[in-house]
């Protein structure tokens, strides 16, 4: 069961846990309406090292980028959902669009992101480069989208 922590808390435990030998594997996103594709993806995120890290997109950082009507479900709410996977262990929001400074502050051993991006294509390149940490791109499950949900949902 993971944990919501703040910003100056999560840099704290990642160094506190790499001086002591673990490693931590971060992801980001809005996560607005988790569906499997989600579960998968931060499954996958977590397999990768000893603590799995969510930097979740705030309220305001998802109206930056998805427009008005999102989020759907407030940044508590969508915290809380996070923390009951057992596969996530801390969440720490960011209102920024990017988490690049969150990331470039946190330095974890590894970073997950979508296969829909590439090392070339990746916002938080110059980041993972200079801090040398490993990305691993993974696959989206097909046709398992936040986006196809609602369109669902207003479909009827």
């Amino acid at each position: 069961m993971g944990k919501s922590v703040s910003q100056h808390e999560i840099i704290e435990i990642v160094k506190n846990g790499q001086r002591h030998g673990k490693t931590f594997a971060a992801t980001n996103g809005c996560f607005d309406i988790l569906h499997v594709g989600h579960v998968r993806y931060l499954q996958k995120t977590k397999s990768l090292a000893d603590y799995s890290i969510v930097m979740l997109n705030s309220d305001k950082s998802v109206k930056m980028i998805k427009g008005e009507g999102r989020p759907i479900n407030n940044e508590q709410d969508r915290a809380e959902i996070l923390n009951a996977l057992s596969c996530v262990d801390y969440v720490v929001l960011f209102e920024e669009k990017s988490p690049a400074n969150l990331l470039e502050a946190i330095k974890p051993d590894i970073y997950t992101k979508g296969a829909d991006y590439t090392l070339e294509t990746l916002p938080e390149r110059d980041v993972v480069l200079k801090n040398n940490i490993k990305v691993e791109f993974i696959d989206f499950v097909k046709g398992k989208s936040t986006t196809n949900v609602i369109n669902k949902c207003l479909d009827k």
